[in-house]
């Protein structure tokens, strides 16, 4: 069974940095693309970060230089370095694989930022 485990969130003050990880488990083919999406209360989700598995990354304009998407394919892990936080990042974080049967997310781990 193919499954997303997240953690790394939690509380940080604004200018603050979180780091989240994403660990992939429950298939033997390669994963192809992760990432994170974001979903903040009364908002759609939306793509933060992606990375391929040569190691290729995208991000969205709004977290352009303050965060940073990488992977480790031995161990099937994806992260997302966040720095310099604002309470606009606020959010539930949710991280997917591309898996050989598709695409499946992770449960979601809660960051907000707050003084």
């Amino acid at each position: 069974q193919v499954q997303l485990v997240e953690s790394g969130g939690g509380l940080v003050q604004p200018g603050g940095s979180l780091k989240l990880s994403c660990a992939a488990s429950g298939s033997s083919f390669r994963i192809g693309n992760m990432g994170w999406y974001r979903q903040a209360p009364g908002k759609q989700r939306e793509l933060v970060a992606a990375i391929s598995s040569g190691g290729t990354a995208n991000y969205v304009d709004f977290v352009k230089g303050r965060f940073a998407i990488s992977r480790d394919n031995a161990n099937n892990t994806v992260y997302l370095q966040m720095n310099s936080l604002k309470p606009e990042d606020t959010a539930v974080y949710y991280c997917y694989a591309n898996f050989f049967s598709g695409r499946n997310y992770g449960q979601g781990t809660q960051v907000t930022v707050s003084s």
